[in-house]
This record gives structure tokens, C-alpha cells and sequence, in this order.
């Protein structure tokens, strides 16, 4: 694809501008130097009303003082002839083959933000990015991603709000660990008391029996003294007295009886167990319900980083103007640095790359107040664009060697160039060039 540049220049009465003449340097920076108020921004004017349309047409086009109406003439690397001339600077473009157009042909190649710069740089960080999306193709994708990642952001949020709140709710609930783990039932309690005091009234009539027993083996000891005649007779019920009185003393040796004091404490105490049961069992809960925010808000985050992931690859396969240039949150990023974080000739990079980017053919750049930059960035972006095969025509506040020429009093110093034919020979009519920086 062609690279159309600016090859010749020529201009008289316009703004400032008495008469120039300049052959910018095809690939790489042209400096237009000189004092305040000697011409050399209109010298950018004119080049963006001649090429841009009426739009950049100066409010004041005709240089006061002068009689003579503003002439432009741009011949560009495509052969084409660009004037402005006459009462009503009417627009003429000529092809090399004699045919003529307008303003559309030059709208194919000259881009705006080429010859209005100023405009993208000084834009916000995030109509710069958009406008950089708009150019390698992903910029409804990534808006779509970005929405997407905001409505997880915001709620991922929210659930951590809430995570925390449940979890600071937790920390602050008593926790008591003799508590049972379920509510006391009372008349459960109950029915357990009752069942010993039941086996304990078992135990007491055992040991009645005993003493039953102890009391009829008195007596027939007594009657066996008594009624020796009958001795026979009653040491048979004896002797089975004795057994039945052994068997029922080994039954009743082991027995033991239950407390029911624990239970009857229990009983007594049972509201202020389940107080407590209640309240771990709030704990619990309170704890359940914080890890339940807390692997919500996990899984909100794995799906944050999932959009990341596929806005980096996404940005990573896009056709970018430079390299290390990317987008971040909606911000322009190069070389891992926001726009106002950038070096002044960074940020003249990624803003031509990015003007050269919308129109592949415009192979040019106006740039003005180039003093804000010292003579190393300034010398730094200048290799860049030779290497890029760009061409920037700039203007600077110097009379120094690295001016390509300088404007005094609306003239190149040392030579006013004189377009009209009339004035012609009062000059030299050899060609001429200026230098690069």
C-alpha cells in the first residue's frame, strides 16, 4: 500500500506567512524553526487547510497587510498537485495525468488526526483507547468482556461485603463448649428420672425381701429350739430357708443405686443449657453462612480473572500500531505506562502509529510546539519515524542547528521564496532542499 507523503510545499499570505517554500524530508522529522510569531504555525495551517478542507480553513486566511490573496500549493508523492489560489482560495487538485478532482480524493489518504494531532493528544485516556480498539477491530468485543467483568466486579463485591459482615457476626457469637450439641428435651429428663427411681424402688424391695427373709429364719430357729419334736420336720424348711436366703443375698450383693442429682441439676438448669446449645448452634450457622459468601466470592473472582485472561489474549492477537501498546481498563498502555506516565516521545509515538494506523496511505504527521521536547527525545523520535518510513513536519520555538529551516519574518531565513510567476526572477531558479533533523 502506497505511503503518500508530502514532497513539496509552497505558500504565500497566509496568517503570517509572507512566502515559503519547503522540500520536507520523505522519511523522518522536519523542523521548522524560529522566534515567536515569525510564521511557523501558520506554516502547519496552511498544510492542514490545503489538504484537510474548509473545516481547517483559518478564520483570517490573508496575511494582514498584503493585497494579494493566500496561495497554497502541495505537490504529493502520488503525483498529485494540491493548490489553493485565488479570491476565494478555491480548491484544486491535478493527478499527474492532467485530471482534476476535489476534496473526496484527498479524503481517501489524508488522515484528520494527521494534520490535527492535536486533537488525539490531547483527548482523554479513554477516547484515546477507543479510539485505538476501534482501529484493530476489538473494540465491541472488549466493551462486551469489560461489561461483563464489571457486572462480576461489582457483585463480587457485594458478597465480600457480605462475607465479611457474616463472618465478623460469627466471631462475635458465644461459644460453649460443655454444650450439648441438640436442645435439652425436658421431658426426656423426665422419663430418664423416672426410669431410675423406677429401678431404684426395684433395688428397695429386693433388699426388702432380704431382710423378709432374715426375719422367717429368726423365727424358725427360735421354733426349731422350741419344738425339738418337730426338728425333723422344720430343718428341711430351714435348710430351704437358708438357700433362699443365700440366693437373694447374691442377687443383692452387687446392686448399686443410681444418681438422679446430674438429671435433677439438668432439670433445674435445662433453659440456660439450651441458651447455650442456641447459641453455638448460631455460631454455626453464622460461620456456615460467611464460608458460603466467602466461596461465592472465590468463584466470582476465578470468573473475573477468566475475563482477564480473555481480554489479554484478545488485545495479544490484535494487529496493534507498536508494539507493547495495549489497552488496560480502558486506558491506552505502552511499554507498561499510561498516557501520562509516558515520555513526551512516546507519547509522540503511539500517537502517530496510532494516526498511521487509521489511514494506512497517509505516510505523513503535522506536529506543533515541538519545543516542549529536549534535543534528545526530539533526535530519538525522529529515528523512529525514519525507520518507520513516516514523515512528520513539525514546528519549534529555536533558531538552533536542529531547525530544518526557520522562518523569519514570514520568509526561510536568507531566502524569501516567492511563488508568483512575476516575482520568480528576482530569484535564484536552481532547486533546492532543506535539511533533515
Amino acid at each position: 500500500m502506497e505511503n503518500i507523503k508530502i514532497n513539496k510545499l509552497e505558500i504565500e499570505n497566509v496568517k503570517r506567512v509572507k512566502a515559503v517554500k519547503i522540500e520536507p524530508t520523505p522519511a523522518g522529522l522536519t523542523v521548522v524553526g524560529g522566534k515567536n510569531n515569525q510564521g511557523k504555525t501558520s506554516v502547519l495551517d496552511s498544510i492542514a487547510w490545503a489538504l484537510g478542507g474548509e473545516k481547517h480553513r483559518p478564520s483570517q486566511p490573508q496575511r494582514e497587510g498584503s493585497v494579494l490573496p493566500p496561495t497554497l500549493k502541495v505537490q504529493l508523492s502520488n503525483g498529485l498537485i494540491v493548490e489553493r489560489k485565488g479570491k476565494n482560495s478555491d480548491l484544486k487538485v491535478t493527478d499527474p495525468n492532467g485530471r482534476k478532482g476535489g476534496q473526496q480524493l484527498l479524503n481517501e489518504f489524508v488522515e484528520q488526526l494527521a494534520i490535527d494531532l492535536p486533537k488525539f493528544m490531547e483527548s482523554t485516556g479513554k477516547e484515546k483507547a477507543q479510539t485505538l480498539l476501534k482501529i484493530i477491530g476489538v473494540g465491541d468485543q472488549l466493551v462486551k468482556i469489560e461489561i461483563e467483568e464489571h457486572e462480576l466486579y461489582n457483585q463480587r463485591r457485594t458478597i465480600g461485603q457480605i462475607a465479611d459482615q457474616k463472618q465478623k457476626y460469627a466471631d462475635e457469637q458465644v461459644f460453649y463448649q460443655e454444650a450439648p450439641k441438640e436442645l435439652v428435651s425436658p421431658s426426656e429428663l423426665i422419663k430418664q428420672q423416672q426410669d431410675i427411681l423406677a429401678r431404684n424402688g426395684d433395688n428397695q424391695r429386693k433388699r426388702e425381701k432380704v431382710e423378709q427373709i432374715k426375719w422367717t429364719v429368726t423365727s424358725l430357729q427360735s421354733e426349731v429350739a422350741a419344738l425339738e419334736k418337730q426338728l425333723q420336720i422344720k430343718k428341711a424348711s430351714l435348710d430351704q430357708s437358708l438357700n433362699d436366703l443365700n440366693i437373694a443375698q447374691m442377687d443383692a450383693l452387687d446392686l448399686q443405686d443410681e444418681s438422679t442429682a446430674e438429671l435433677e441439676a439438668s432439670i433445674a438448669n435445662i433453659d440456660e443449657i439450651n441458651r447455650k446449645v442456641r447459641a453455638n448452634l448460631d455460631k454455626e450457622k453464622a460461620e456456615e453462612d460467611a464460608k458460603n459468601y466467602k466461596d461465592q466470592y472465590d468463584s466470582l473472582t476465578a470468573q473475573i480473572n477468566q475475563l482477564r485472561n480473555a481480554k489479554f489474549e484478545l488485545l495479544n492477537k490484535a494487529d496493534m500500531p507498536l508494539p507493547e501498546l495495549s489497552v488496560e481498563n480502558g486506558e491506552l498502555i505502552y511499554k507498561g505506562y499510561k498516557w501520562d506516565n509516558m515520555s513526551g516521545s512516546d507519547q509522540l509515538k503511539v500517537a502517530t502509529a496510532i494516526v498511521r494506523k487509521l489511514n494506512p496511505k497517509c505516510g505523513f504527521v503535522l506536529l506543533d510546539k515541538l519545543e516542549q521536547m529536549d534535543l534528545d527525545t526530539m533526535n530519538e523520535f525522529g529515528h523512529w519515524l525514519e525507520q518507520e518510513g513516516l514523515q512528520a513536519i513539525a514546528t519549534r520555538v529555536s533558531t538552533g542547528d536542529e531547525c530544518s529551516i526557520i522562518i523569519e519574518d514570514g520568509y526561510v531565513q536568507g531566502k524569501p521564496a516567492i511563488i508568483n510567476p512575476e516575482f520568480e526572477q528576482q530569484f535564484e531558479k536552481k532547486e533546492w532542499k532543506v535539511g533533515s533533523f
